[in-house]
């Protein structure tokens, strides 16, 4: 899966754990992921059988969800391995994206910017079902994200070229999963809110923005990758303008308590797993307060390393570093609420 910031990589296991047992005491056999970013925790529950709506506003992760919670392998693993042999075999074709993210910056090596240009066409011209079209381009995605130039987030590139970056790109087919025993699994593109007053579940798993890190201004190539409008852009990133134009109240301090206490009121759940870093705005005391009025609460905390943006040091936008890291290490919050 893709570099993410707030991937929950390490955090996993736990995750899978707390909600394992939760199903064992109260018999848990759906749950919804609100703001699904890689799919990464989708994909585990789906992989221990639970059936899983996954939701997230930007397109980018909508596509992994669809592939990787909604898609089922016994449906169209062998018609996607087609697929992605006929487009490995693709010249490159310089367009908009070499243009923008190869010439414009430097993301990515012109020669691998060509074939995702001539990949990312192809995909558009063959007018598949979403679930194909999402599994290849969850493929290019992945292919793109191992050849890139950066830390990790697409605020910036690399002043010198990452050594991965001369690698070809090279097309895998994703890990898809057969249909979890529970049920079919689905993707929507909702607003968080919008789907918590939608999405119907046992369980609810949220990990929301909580901090100032927007998930559309760290991964705006992802989103045009999956979009393909051809956005304007602006500044040394190339950002697409909506960048500055859309907003979240998850990332403002002034407006996320009010935020996530709407968002708990209109989840029609019994069970709420919410997972929360202390570099969020909001603190572990505040958000135990939130929830136990609404039930019993338990936390489970983690020690966990900084994302590496965060622990490379602090740079102006000349490139020149202005100040030091103030701690390496955050602790990651798991609260658990089963409701009265």
């Amino acid at each position: 899966m893709i570099k993410y910031l707030g991937s929950k990589r390490v955090l996993l296991p736990m995750i899978l754990d707390i909600v394992d047992g939760v199903a064992e005491t109260h018999g848990v056999r759906s749950v919804v992921d609100l703001f699904s970013g890689t799919s990464r925790v989708g994909h585990g529950l789906k992989a221990r059988g639970y059936q899983v709506f996954s939701n997230d506003h930007n397109a980018y992760a909508a596509t992994l969800a669809r592939c990787y919670v909604e898609a089922d392998a016994d449906d169209l693993i062998e018609e996607a391995r087609s697929w992605l042999d006929h487009l490995s075999r693709l010249e490159g074709r310089p367009g908009y994206f070499t243009r923008t993210f190869c010439e414009e910056a430097r993301f990515f090596q012109p020669h691998n910017g060509a074939r995702i240009d001539a990949i990312r066409d192809a995909i558009a011209a063959a007018d598949l079902r979403p679930t194909l079209e999402a599994v290849l381009l969850t493929s290019l995605m992945e292919a793109a994200d191992r050849v890139d130039s950066t830390t990790g987030v697409q605020m910036a590139y690399l002043k010198s070229w990452a050594r991965r970056a001369h690698n070809d790109l090279e097309l895998r087919l994703p890990a898809l999963l057969p249909r979890a025993a529970a049920g079919p699994g689905r993707a929507t593109m909702l607003d968080a809110l919008d789907a918590a007053a939608t999405l119907r579940a046992d369980l609810a798993y949220l990990d929301p923005p909580y901090n100032q890190h927007k998930y559309l201004g760290n991964y705006h190539v992802w989103e045009t990758l999956v979009r393909w409008d051809t956005p304007e852009a602006y500044g040394k990133a190339r950002k697409r303008t909506d960048c500055r134009e859309r907003k979240s109240a998850f990332n403002s301090k002034p407006r996320i308590a009010a935020a996530l206490q709407s968002l708990l009121d209109r989840l029609d759940v019994r069970h709420i797993v919410l997972s929360f870093s202390d570099e969020g705005y909001l603190s572990r005391a505040e958000l135990e307060e939130m929830l136990a009025a609404q039930g019993d609460v338990t936390v489970h905390t983690r020690d966990h390393p900084r994302y590496v943006g965060a622990r490379i040091g602090i740079y102006n936008p000349s490139g020149e570093r202005v100040g030091a890291v103030s701690h390496l290490r955050n602790h990651e919050h798991l609260f658990v609420l089963r409701r009265r």
